[in-house]
């Protein structure tokens, strides 16, 4: 126990036997003055804080115990830190959780950890009277991190060195690198075969191989331990690789139609990753078959996928044998294999004969003809040109067909207007003389009036009906007669009576309502529809449409039935 010069009291190593009330007196000339203080001394708070080291996966869990043992009448408060900085539970994305299941403990629970979790974590324990805390350590293992910047040392037509800086391991030894690379033409990055052909991770260079002359690449490197695999590296620099002498033929070298004494050569072009080099382009080499001598012709273009030789003195579907080679800048590469192919044998050489148009409809009109059969000029197909009488001929539409096809039924035509055919045979090489010109007008339009004043007679089972005649405009086509359509209300199939005159007799066999409608036909298709009539069929007397009053059902009924009908606007059926 000391004095200090301030007159304070200092007492070092505190117990028990100190506890109590203390007085300060002080005096001078004028008086005194004293105040108290009371002292309570307390046990010294410790704290446990396990396990103090441990190594963990990424991915795995772990609760951190903090035990406190401290003086029963203090209570105590927990805090916690990760590398030197208080965790904020609210901010950790659900991996920290804090859990007091005593007064005296605190669990720390981490889930899911990761790499980012690994350090020093504190657990601070604070009374009114002191405060203590302790430390343990974490240690995550996961897969490396991303090596680091590639450099590429060295290019030849096919390889390129590559070195980089190593990848952290973190806590697992890396055991290997795996090298990739991404062109204009890859799908995205591909791993790529290197020497070694294993890369240890011990290793700092490789050497990509059996990569695409004149090509531009990027690489970058990813490290492997027993964890997993990490993160790549940051793509190098985009280099391109050494021309080279194109090595890749054309593929599917084949014959194509043509006009007559035309040779025509076709094949799938080379991408543009196989090209290897500037200046690339095709070498096509052809002659007749059994001679000996090639002719050669050069196509400068490497997107060209046909050739087309001309000499009047080749007849048609003569045999030549064919084969297409490669070149650029650094030289000539090989030639596809031979394959035999045949001179065009033209486009057709005789017109379509016996041409007819006959008009089938308002809107429409049947074109037929002949074509006598050729050796040579074999047609795939016709070709129908047609114009209205005024038009020029250069503004006729066509329509085509395909194979030995005869005839075509043109619609969309307008009614009661002339037409004008020609037609033509066509194949690959062209088109052939068109046949001489026939006509043919479309029908007239059906007649716009509805029947009308729609008048009917019930006995039973059957209904009389009748209706006054259309009479067709000038411009519209003659009645030919007439179609009743009826149908029981409910179902959407609709029967039809056709008669010659403004009269017909209609059967309504089962009981229910019947719909009923008129319509004039004529030879350009069926007129407008007249009003419907809704007719209920049943078994008894006789009902007219002109009726204002109707018999009873039976002489033994006690009732009137009221049956009526109605016109109704005429609907879609």
């Amino acid at each position: 126990i000391a004095i200090l010069p301030d007159g304070s009291l200092r007492i070092l190593n505190a117990s028990k036997s100190d506890e109590g009330k203390y007085v300060c007196q002080g005096e001078n000339v004028f008086g005194s003055a004293e105040t108290i203080a009371s002292v309570s001394v307390k046990e010294p708070t410790r704290i446990e804080l396990t396990p103090k080291r441990t190594e963990l996966t990424v991915g795995e869990s772990i609760v951190l115990n903090c035990k406190a043992i401290h003086d029963a009448s203090l209570d105590v408060t927990f805090y916690w830190t990760l590398k030197g900085q208080p965790i904020d539970f609210e901010k950790e994305g659900g991996h920290f959780e804090s859990i007091r299941a005593q007064a005296s403990s605190a669990d720390l629970m981490i889930r899911n950890i990761l790499l980012m979790h690994a350090g020093r974590y504190g657990c601070r324990v604070q009374t009114t009277a002191d405060s203590v805390s302790d430390e343990a350590e974490l240690l995550v293992r996961g897969p490396p991190g991303p090596p680091g910047i590639v450099i590429v040392e060295d290019i030849t037509e096919s390889t390129a060195t590559l070195s980089w800086s190593p990848a952290s391991d973190n806590h697992s030894p890396i055991s290997s690198y795996n090298l990739q690379a991404r062109s204009p033409f890859s799908l995205g990055w591909q791993t790529v075969k290197t020497i070694p052909e294993i890369i240890t991770g011990d290793m700092e260079s490789a050497m990509a191989v059996d990569l695409n002359p004149w090509v531009e690449y990027e690489f970058r490197v990813v490290a492997t331990n027993p964890i997993g695999t990490g993160d790549p590296s940051t793509p190098s620099r985009m280099i391109r690789t050494n021309e080279a002498v194109p090595k890749t033929v054309p593929t599917n070298v084949s014959g194509r139609s043509g006009r007559r004494h035309e040779l025509v050569i076709a094949w799938e072009p080379v991408s543009e990753e196989f090209q290897n080099g500037e200046g690339f382009g095709y070498i096509v080499a052809f002659r007749p078959n059994g001679t000996r001598g090639w002719k050669e012709k050069m196509v400068t273009s490497s997107e060209a996928s046909k050739f087309i030789y001309r000499d009047e003195s080749v007849p048609p579907l003569t045999p030549f044998e064919v084969k297409v080679g490669v070149y650029n800048n650094k030289g000539d590469g090989p030639f596809s294999q031979i394959v035999v192919i045949c001179s065009a044998e033209g486009e057709p050489s005789a017109a379509p004969t016996d041409v007819k148009a006959t008009s089938v409809s308002v809107s429409e009109i049947l074109v037929a003809w002949k074509h006598i059969k050729e050796s040579l000029g074999r047609p795939q197909g016709f070709e129908v040109g047609y114009r209205k009488d005024m038009e020029q001929e250069d503004a006729a539409e066509t329509v085509k067909t395909r194979g030995n096809e005869s005839s075509v039924i043109l619609t969309g035509l307008e009614g009661n207007t002339l037409y004008h055919f020609r037609v033509r045979a066509y194949n690959g090489a062209g088109y052939g003389p068109p046949s001489s010109e026939v006509s043919a007008t479309t029908k007239k339009s059906p007649p716009s009036q509805a029947p009308s004043n729609l008048r009917w007679e019930q006995q039973g089972s059957q209904l009389s009906l009748g209706w006054e005649p259309v009479r067709p405009l000038a411009n519209e086509s003659e009645v030919m007669g007439y179609k009743v359509f009826y149908r029981q209300e409910g179902h959407s199939n609709s029967q039809v009576i056709e008669t010659q005159k403004p009269q017909a007799v209609v059967p309504l066999p089962d009981a229910g309502v019947y719909i009923i409608e008129v319509r004039a036909y004529s030879e350009g298709g069926d007129g407008t529809a007249s009003s419907q009539i809704r007719v209920p069929s049943y078994s008894g007397g006789k009902i007219t449409s002109a009726q204002s009053t109707l018999h009873t059902l039976s002489p033994s009924s006690s009732s009137v039935t009221l049956l009526l009908a109605l016109m109704i606007p005429s609907t879609s059926w």
